[in-house]
């Protein structure tokens, strides 16, 4: 996993529709949130991404995007963001899962997390868990987004 205040890798991924997705495409131009799901059919990981909507125009507000990043192949993505009506950008790897290139190994359990980092390319938090109660840190994040306003 990334240490905070690293540089966020050039990873590449691919979203539902099929485009491209570099990570070096957000810099300059605003923060980014990946959260990671353990897979598509965990309820747990299901209920963080209903909070992260729930916080969309809070997130928006700090000029946060966020990205859903799920270990599952394109087309079961694209249905499962249809099917919860997820309005972020839903990603998945390419040449391997984007849990994969950013250390997020699968244990007993795929792994799954979050990583926030600012319109420099730099790590302001990140954070994994093997079990998906674990995985989302909704205090670390909120406190991570807060401290992005006194970055700029």
């Amino acid at each position: 996993m990334l240490e905070i205040g690293s540089a966020v890798p050039d990873v590449v991924l691919e979203d539902t529709s099929g485009q491209v997705v570099r990570l070096s495409e957000f810099r300059g131009t605003g923060n980014v949130l990946i959260y990671f799901m353990r897979s598509t059919s965990c309820p747990v990981c299901n209920g963080h991404v209903k909070d992260l909507v729930g916080r969309a125009e809070e997130l928006a507000a700090a000029d946060v995007r966020v990205l859903v990043a799920v270990p599952e192949d394109r087309a079961e993505a694209k249905a499962w963001r249809a099917k919860r009506g997820v309005p972020f950008r839903v990603v998945t790897g390419k040449g391997g899962t984007p849990h994969e290139a950013f250390g997020l190994g699968k244990k007993l359990l795929q792994q799954s997390g979050s990583v926030l980092f600012d319109r420099d390319g730099v790590v302001r938090h990140a954070h994994a868990a093997t079990m998906p109660t674990g995985a989302y840190d909704r205090k670390g994040i909120a406190k991570a987004v807060e401290g992005l306003a006194k970055v700029r």
